[in-house]
């Protein structure tokens, strides 16, 4: 359809706007809208850690949804966050090709990408656009060590993980009756499981602890009847697992399987330890298994309605999902704060961030190097087919069992 030059002409500008909309049959609000916020969601949902990229996904766009639903943007006239998806296939590399597409697609943000590796290579690559990157997962220190200004993560490092599991481990086994003195450490070979488990080593002997072995393994791991008859023969009073959901999974059932029962099974972000899934599908063995790990605040009703909205949907409310989600959150505030959906202008807002309107059992944001230095772990236990909150004071729900007899 042709709109006529003296209607425009007639009509001013105000008028032209009105003039072409009704010519193109589009309502007036349709031009009044702000333009929306693009935001890249990159995580690995093929691949061998594609469940729990795809818990990440679902948490971050569960977040973009309940923030459109409640007005987008506000400060930026009501502007819409607009997810722009993308899959690194538990591959560092393509990971790293995903940013390319993202930044050539005008995304404002990213957002991603839980494994550590993965995280390395996407971090990186954004840096070279400027590209504002929040990690919600990735816990190797090194993610925001390197000096990038565009780096930030939400969640805590694995050297925070590995210092507060440690130092609640001897409090729990001095109050027992010292009844552990021996630590055997398994983990996954890639730099999550690798860094974690340097943390522990050096950690250990500093407060009494022998650490009997240090056994590292594939991932993916079919088979873990070898390291399991070594476990037996060392019999090591704590098992140390860090790796992720499949493989965890696989060596507890293995250790039930050939009659394994240490004084406890103590993860570091245990990749099942602490998951409904791994729960509902394998009560025998995660019974008692103790864990510290991302955790939500039990006590915020804005947490467990979360979880009852997750679960309505069929899902299990694991870390991927809501430890994302409050990433999505504190991004959103970030360029709520900066009024723009400017790169450097986002960069700013996270790097000054004070937010505190998180479920999370952390305070108010407080970046140092990239890093979010008030994020915390908790520590849980599976106790009667449920996981609970044992340490700290403030958030636990119940005491832990430990040691864990049978």
């Amino acid at each position: 359809m042709k709109i006529a030059r003296r209607d425009v002409l007639k009509a001013g500008s105000a008028g032209a706007v009105a003039a072409g909309a009704a010519a193109l049959g589009l309502p007036l609000a349709a031009l009044s809208q702000p333009k929306p916020v693009r935001i890249g969601v990159l995580h690995p949902v093929t691949g061998p850690l594609a469940y729990s990229g795809q818990q990440c996904r679902e948490g971050a766009l569960m977040a973009v949804d309940a923030i459109n639903k409640a007005g987008g943007i506000k400060s930026l006239g009501g502007a819409k966050i607009e997810p722009v998806i993308g899959d690194a296939q538990s591959k560092p590399q393509v990971g790293a090709a995903e940013i390319e597409k993202m930044h050539q697609d005008g995304v404002a943000a990213v957002i991603g990408a839980y494994a550590s590796a993965i995280c390395f290579a996407t971090t990186q690559a954004a840096a070279k656009y400027d590209l504002p990157h929040v990690v919600d997962i990735g816990v190797a220190d090194g993610i925001v060590e390197r000096g990038l200004k565009n780096t930030f993560r939400f969640g805590p490092g694995y050297k925070t993980c590995s210092e507060i599991a440690v130092q609640n481990l001897h409090i729990l086994n001095t109050v027992s009756g010292k009844p552990a003195k021996t630590v055997m450490i398994i983990h996954e070979e890639s730099l999550f499981g690798t860094g974690t488990a340097n943390q522990l080593k050096e950690q250990l002997p500093q407060i009494g602890y022998e650490v009997v072995d240090v056994v590292k393994h594939a991932n993916p791991t079919r088979d873990f009847n070898n390291i399991v008859l070594r476990m037996k023969s060392l019999a090591p009073d704590i098992v140390i697992p860090a790796n992720y959901y499949n493989e965890y999974a696989l060596l507890v059932r293995t250790m039930k399987q050939q009659k394994v029962a240490p004084k406890a099974v103590y993860s570091v972000l245990g990749g099942a330890a602490s998951s409904f899934k791994f729960v509902k599908e394998f009560p025998d063995v995660a019974e008692g298994i103790i864990d510290c790990n991302h955790w939500y605040n039990p006590r915020d009703k804005r947490a467990l309605a979360l979880r009852k909205a997750v679960e309505a949907k069929g899902l299990f409310y694991t870390y991927e999902i809501f430890n994302t989600y409050a990433t999505m959150e504190w991004l959103a505030s970030a360029i709520e704060d900066a009024k723009s959906a400017d790169r450097a202008a986002i960069t700013a807002a996270l790097a000054a961030s004070t937010w505190s309107g998180h479920f999370m059992p952390y305070g108010a944001t407080k970046i140092v190097n990239g890093q979010n230095t008030g994020a915390m772990p908790l520590m849980t236990q599976v106790l009667k087919g449920d996981i609970r909150v044992i340490v700290p004071k403030e958030y636990a729900d119940t005491a832990a069992v430990f040691p864990w007899k049978g």
